[in-house]
């Protein structure tokens, strides 16, 4: 339904969720004057930050009520390595682990973590936000995104930002940990079309956000806070676009 090509130069970016690769341009930040609103002005592969008109991350109303892709995982169980790249945290994913949105297959490639979450509902945004990175082979990006709030222990959670560098670096999880236990148990989404939530703020990526949030500790989303009290970019306008709103 909302499928669209990335361009093939993008590839690398891609591949590196734009977290890792992006650290190579000019420097940028989430406040203070290289932040947000500076992000198209720091290079001219930022462009689409200031003049995309399909930009995430958006606050999810008006939604349409439709009828939506099929979603399907098959994620793996691992040993994630965690990797601080100085502006977010992520677990770095192994061969093996696919979604299907539809008839199309995707990879998983990292596993993102946001702090506050960086949709939001009626302008109400969750405590965090864990952004699921896939790709189709050079040109596809899929974006899942689970909402986090405070509550019960997940211990996949627990195990990822326990285990979360507090600088610069990489730290591996010694034992295998499941991802599926970080989705949560209702099948209602949000689908849209929209872009990478960091520079260079490429569009044509399709969003699956779940309307359903799942716990997490508040001490565990405290230690993140302490690495990242801040990491998450402001809303975007809707514009002209379409928010859909169904179960899978």
């Amino acid at each position: 339904m909302f499928r669209r090509f990335i361009a093939g130069g993008f590839l690398g970016l891609v591949l590196q969720i734009g977290v890792s690769a992006a650290q190579e341009g000019k420097a940028w930040t989430y406040e203070g004057p290289e932040g947000p609103e500076k992000w198209a002005e720091l290079e001219a592969a930022n462009t689409a930050c200031g003049a995309g008109l399909e930009q995430s991350p958006i606050d999810l109303r008006p939604y349409y009520i439709s009828s939506v892709e099929n979603l399907a995982f098959d994620w793996k169980a691992q040993a994630f390595p965690v990797v601080n790249n100085v502006r977010s945290v992520y677990a770095q994913v192994a061969k093996g682990s696919t979604m299907k949105l539809d008839n199309d297959e995707f990879a998983l490639k990292q596993i993102l973590f946001h702090v506050p979450a960086e949709h939001a509902i009626d302008g109400v945004r969750h405590a965090m936000e864990i952004q699921f990175v896939h790709t189709q082979g050079a040109k596809k990006l899929a974006m899942v995104s689970v909402f986090v709030r405070a509550g019960e222990r997940n211990e996949v959670f627990s195990q990822l930002i326990g285990h979360a560098p507090g600088k610069l670096g990489t730290q591996p999880i010694p034992t295998a940990v499941d991802p599926n236990a970080l989705l949560p148990k209702g099948r209602g989404v949000f689908r849209y079309r929209g872009s990478l939530t960091m520079p260079p703020c490429t569009e044509n990526v399709d969003w699956v956000v779940f309307e359903e949030a799942i716990e997490a500790a508040q001490s565990d989303i405290d230690v993140f806070k302490l690495i990242f009290p801040m990491n998450a970019r402001p809303l975007q306008p809707i514009n002209r676009r379409f928010l859909l709103k169904g179960v899978y």
